[in-house]
């Protein structure tokens, strides 16, 4: 998946409901979203809003209760889980917020755990193009060392280069900086615009921080709609 235009998300009337005993928690209530190619998008939005549903839903991780959504033309929704799991192993970067990197393993063996899970690249191959995406976030220098081993900002840039493993057009991250202190925080999100700029569609969620100066678009959500969708030009 290189060189990708147009619409890369496409949601439509994405309706999401959680069962929990007697009350059902209604998350998203029939969004309509596209996002393009190339963009760097931040889903904005209090605690409970659904942004975080929304980009699961987007990323595959989590199913919608009802409507559709298209990933670079993937029917997601239309997919069983064990499918998704391939597809977004090979077309998809993810990015979690506690980092999500396997503590037994090196650094440099958790970045080549989506290669050898997709079996992308010849597997002689895989150490030095792990290192070098280390090195592209600056923690090349920790590739043999356990995660523990590593500052929360070194384990996020770890946890971004293991997201480019399999060369995704596409990355999605959920709250990346929330365990962040704010320069490192800053750091982080400059990976994200080098990323971006670089060709990557970039989506990710944040809590309440303004980062609109970084982005190329803001979608609000609030109580699981869309609030406003402002272009905002980036500088």
């Amino acid at each position: 998946m290189t060189g990708s235009t147009g619409v890369v998300f496409e949601a439509r009337k994405l309706r999401k409901v959680y069962h929990t005993g007697e009350v059902d928690v209604v998350a998203l209530h029939g969004v309509d979203l596209e996002l393009n190619a190339g963009e760097l998008v931040c889903l904005l939005g209090a605690s409970g809003s659904g942004k975080s549903t929304l980009l699961n839903i987007l990323a595959g991780i989590d199913s919608p209760t009802s409507g559709e959504v298209f990933v670079a033309g993937t029917p997601l929704h239309a997919l069983k889980q064990n499918r998704i799991a391939i597809w977004r192993g090979r077309n998809l970067g993810v990015v979690f917020q506690f980092f999500q990197l396997l503590p037994t393993l090196t650094v440099i063996e958790n970045v080549m755990l989506p290669m050898d899970f997709c079996n992308t690249f010849p597997a002689r191959e895989r150490p030095g193009r792990a290192l070098h995406l280390l090195e592209q976030v600056g923690v090349a220098q920790h590739a043999y060392k356990l995660p523990a081993a590593l500052s929360g900002g070194e384990q996020q840039r770890a946890a971004i280069a293991r997201a480019q493993a399999n060369d995704p057009q596409i990355i999605v991250a959920d709250e990346p900086t929330g365990n962040l202190d704010s320069h490192t925080a800053d750091a982080v999100l400059d990976l994200f615009v080098d990323l971006s700029r670089s060709g990557k569609t970039i989506v990710m969620v944040t809590h309440e921080r303004d980062i609109s100066h970084l982005v190329t678009r803001t979608v609000t959500l609030a109580d699981g709609i869309i609030a406003q969708q402002p272009e905002t030009p980036r500088g």
